[in-house]
C-alpha cells in the first residue's frame, strides 16, 4: 500500500517557515566541501535519490550527465528532509549506470542534459523497463530546439508507442505539497525561452516522468548556497523537487 502524501507532509510547520529554515539551511553550505562525481556510500535511510550516467553523443563533451552533481542532490535532500517525513539526509544520493540492474532499487532518479544522450540497446531497455515498473524520472537541463529533438528521439527509440505532452499548472503534481503560482518562476534565469513541462505517464494514468525543457531545476538546487538566484525562483524549484519526490513515492 502506498503512503500518502499527506501523511508525509510536516504538518506542524507553516510553509513559509520551512522554507526558510531549508533555505537557509542550504545556504550555509559551501559546494566546494560536496565530493566530485563518483560513487558514493549513502547512509540508511528511507530515499535515496539516484542519477544516472548515460552513453552520450559528446554534444555536450560527454559530461552533460554530471551537470551540478551531487551538490544538487544534497541540497534538494536537506530541504526534503526538513519540509516531509521522509526518512532522507543530505547524503542521500547515488550515482548509477543506467544499463546496471540497480537502476531499479530506487523510486525517484533525476538525469540531466538528454540533449547528449545517445543510448545503448540495454541502457534503452533498462529505461523502458524502470518507467513501466513506476519508477519516476525527472529529466532536466536541456533547452533549445536541437536538444529538444535530440531527447524526443531517444525517447521514441524507448516507447515508440506513446510519448510526452506538455503539462499545464492544473496537474495535480504541481500542487501535491507546496502549491505553485504558475510553472514561469524559473523564466527569467534560465538559457532557453518559456519552460515547458512535458509529463509521461503510464497504463494507470500515473505521471512516471516529467522533463523540464528550457529550464534547470538543478541549477537553483545546486547553487542555493551561493546566492546566485532571487528567493521566488529558487523556492519554487525546491517545491518542485519536493512535489515529485513525494508524487514518486506515494503513486
Amino acid at each position: 500500500m502506498s503512503i500518502s502524501a499527506r501523511g508525509l507532509v510536516l504538518i506542524f510547520s507553516p510553509i513559509a517557515i520551512v522554507l526558510a529554515t531549508s533555505i537557509s539551511s542550504a545556504q550555509g553550505w559551501g559546494r566546494r566541501y560536496l565530493p566530485e562525481p563518483g560513487s558514493n556510500n549513502p547512509p540508511t535511510a528511507e530515499l535515496t535519490t539516484a542519477r544516472w550516467r548515460f552513453a552520450t553523443n559528446g554534444a555536450i563533451g560527454h559530461a552533460g550527465w554530471s551537470h551540478n552533481y551531487p551538490a544538487a542532490e544534497y541540497h534538494l535532500n536537506e530541504f526534503v528532509g526538513n519540509s516531509t517525513r521522509i526518512d532522507v539526509e543530505p547524503e542521500s544520493y547515488q550515482l548509477f549506470d543506467l544499463g546496471s540492474d540497480e537502476i531499479f532499487d530506487h523510486p525517484f532518479t533525476y538525469v540531466s542534459e538528454p540533449g547528449e544522450m545517445e543510448l545503448t540497446p540495454q541502457q534503452a531497455e533498462n529505461l523502458r523497463e524502470y518507467m513501466l515498473r513506476g519508477g519516476f524520472l525527472l529529466i532536466d537541463d536541456f533547452d533549445g530546439q536541437w536538444q529538444l529533438s535530440n531527447f524526443q528521439s531517444q525517447m521514441r527509440n524507448v516507447f515508440p508507442e506513446r510519448g510526452y505532452d506538455a503539462m499545464t499548472i492544473e496537474e495535480p503534481i504541481f500542487d501535491l505539497v507546496f502549491g505553485l503560482e504558475d510553472l514561469r518562476a524559473t523564466a527569467d534565469y534560465n538559457p532557453g525561452r518559456e519552460p515547458v513541462f512535458f509529463g509521461f505517464q503510464n497504463d494507470a494514468g500515473h505521471v512516471v516522468s516529467v522533463a523540464c525543457f528550457n529550464n534547470d531545476l538543478a541549477n537553483f538546487w545546486d547553487r542555493i548556497d551561493v546566492g546566485s538566484y532571487p528567493l521566488k525562483p529558487s523556492a519554487d524549484a525546491f517545491r518542485m523537487g519536493v512535489n515529485f519526490i513525494v508524487y514518486a513515492m506515494t503513486h
